[in-house]
């Protein structure tokens, strides 16, 4: 996610100013010109820094996962509610205005007195209840949250808690946007997700160990082989693109030196469904290890192994990130006390 740094002063070059752009939706004002202002939404403040801080509507558009067409109607859309041009685009690197140097310092405020206020607003919910909220990705949620919650409860006492389970982006943005005390996510220094250690606490929880299954056979060995063969290439249970067990899978593969012959044959986003793909016997999946306790004790499942070499696997931390509180005393609490345990334990 967008890290907020202090670039120093951008570009001073003016530009004038172009007819609003017909970017507009339902419940637009019109001004005496009869040009479409329309309604301010947050997402475009959040774009616009996004763009003062990369420099690249290209870039941008990624860092905010989506298309850079659709990224630069947003942008358009803040310079026609704003009635002037925000970005010199006839430089390279493209620069603000001056008038876009005014708005990106006002967005930062405007965005984190917002941000405050929400977290603000949500705990008056959660003290009430003396509920603590969880987001985390599905595979978390189903395989590490209930047993570490339950540990964690013997440890702490009781916890009234709720959990989001969501895909790794969406559970970034769940916290990013004040919608849950803790973010349990994992993490690989190739795949960092890139939260500000000046605004976001982080504790590790433990590890969990990525590598590839595959069902056994009649004599307890893997249905499948490694490193195969560009002949007869072994059948492959994927993450779809994007997944962030897919990309950790995939930095793996490209850190070893011998090529293994994998066919795609199968995609998805959930480990879960991955799992039931290689029981059944479709190909060789990798999960992680804790997802797959029960059936390597059954026998069902086996790891596979180069011939004549090392395990193919990969560790990542499990951690546990939350929103430095914004007050005194903090809006939720019990989050807080939770918090502080973790960190002693750690």
């Amino acid at each position: 996610m967008l890290k907020l740094r202090n670039y120093g002063p951008l570009c001073p070059r003016l530009s004038s100013n172009r007819p609003m752009q017909d970017v507009h939706t339902e419940g637009d004002s019109v001004d005496f010109r009869g040009r479409i202002i329309p309604d301010m939404e947050t997402k475009w403040l959040e774009d616009f820094v996004s763009l003062s801080e990369t420099r690249s509507f290209s870039q941008s558009a990624k860092l905010r996962h989506v298309t850079q067409p659709a990224f630069s109607r947003r942008i358009q859309a803040l310079e026609a509610w704003a009635g002037v041009d925000l970005v010199d685009r006839s430089s390279y690197p493209m620069c603000l205005t001056e008038a876009g140097r005014t708005l990106h310092a006002q967005a930062i405020d405007m965005l984190q007195a917002l941000h405050t206020t929400k977290a603000m607003l949500r705990g008056h919910a959660s003290n009430s209840e003396g509920l603590v909220e969880f987001a985390a990705p599905h595979t978390l949620a189903l395989t590490f949250f209930p047993g570490w919650l339950a540990g964690l409860q013997h440890q702490f006492g009781e916890i009234r808690s709720r959990l989001t389970a969501l895909n790794v982006h969406d559970a970034v943005l769940r916290l990013l946007e004040g919608g849950c005390d803790f973010l349990v996510a994992y993490h690989h220094p190739s795949q960092p997700l890139q939260l500000d250690p000046d605004r976001f606490d982080m504790v590790v929880l433990g590890h969990e160990v990525l590598a590839p299954f595959s069902k056994v056979n009649d004599v307890g060995k893997p249905l499948f082989a490694l490193p195969a063969s560009a002949q007869k290439s072994a059948p492959y249970l994927a993450y779809a693109s994007g997944a962030y067990l897919g990309r950790v899978v995939d930095f793996l593969l490209g850190d070893i030196n011998t090529s293994i012959h994998l066919n795609r044959v199968y995609e998805t986003d959930m480990a879960e469904s991955l799992k039931m793909m290689a029981l059944e016997g479709h190909g060789i999946s990798f999960l992680p290890m804790s997802a797959v306790q029960k059936e390597l004790r059954e026998k069902k499942l086996a790891q596979v192994r180069l011939a004549n070499g090392p395990f193919l696997e990969v560790t990542m931390e499990i951690r546990v990130y939350r929103d430095k509180p914004q007050s005194t005393p903090p809006t939720n609490e019990k989050a807080d006390l939770l918090w502080r345990h973790l960190s002693e334990r750690a």
